[in-house]
């Protein structure tokens, strides 16, 4: 079963709109052949020139289903997102299905079940880097980041004296990662 819990930023999310991003995202049960036992987390928001953007979360056991979609019409919107879902998850259970033809044998209940039991998958890694623990505030961390011309930027916040991620978007502003314990 979906649970779902629909927000707007600067949109009221009507009833109509809720049945309707409900009604598309229970379309990708069909790719479950359990239960689904899932949250799915969508926000729409009104951007500053009328455009709508909507991004849909499915966080399921291993696997983060995450798409999101900018349209003048949020309707059109929720499709596309949709559409990116399905895309994702199709894509996934090729690779699944992929990994278990090379194992020697195909059995669809258990292709389908694995997709919510993912197991990670290992990955060689290419370069492993070692970086000093810096302790400075988010504005250094912002201005080092750019210096080294990354996405992103590990450092020790002198506020909190941990360790936080510092990245930019892909709107140009900047977004922090905080460890939670």
């Amino acid at each position: 079963m979906l649970r779902y819990q629909v927000r707007g930023d600067n949109i009221e999310i009507t009833p109509a709109i809720r049945d309707y991003i409900e009604t598309k995202v229970a379309k990708l049960e069909r790719y479950f052949s359990n239960e689904l036992n899932a949250n799915v987390y969508a926000n729409a928001k009104v951007r500053k020139n009328g455009e709508q953007k909507i991004e849909i979360t499915v966080p399921l056991k291993g696997l983060t289903l995450r798409a999101e979609e900018v349209n003048s019409d949020l309707y059109a919107a929720v499709d596309l997102t949709v559409d990116k879902l399905e895309r994702q998850i199709r894509k996934h259970k090729t690779r699944i299905n992929r990994r278990s033809r090379e194992k020697g044998s195909i059995n669809h209940d258990l292709l389908t079940n694995e997709l919510e039991s993912y197991e990670e998958e290992k990955h060689e890694f290419v370069k492993i880097k070692k970086i000093p623990a810096n302790l400075m505030s988010k504005d250094e961390a912002i201005l080092q980041m750019e210096l080294l011309g990354h996405d992103f930027f590990v450092f020790l916040d002198e506020d909190t004296n941990e360790f936080s991620v510092i990245y930019k978007r892909k709107d140009g502003q900047y977004g922090a990662l905080e460890l939670e314990r």
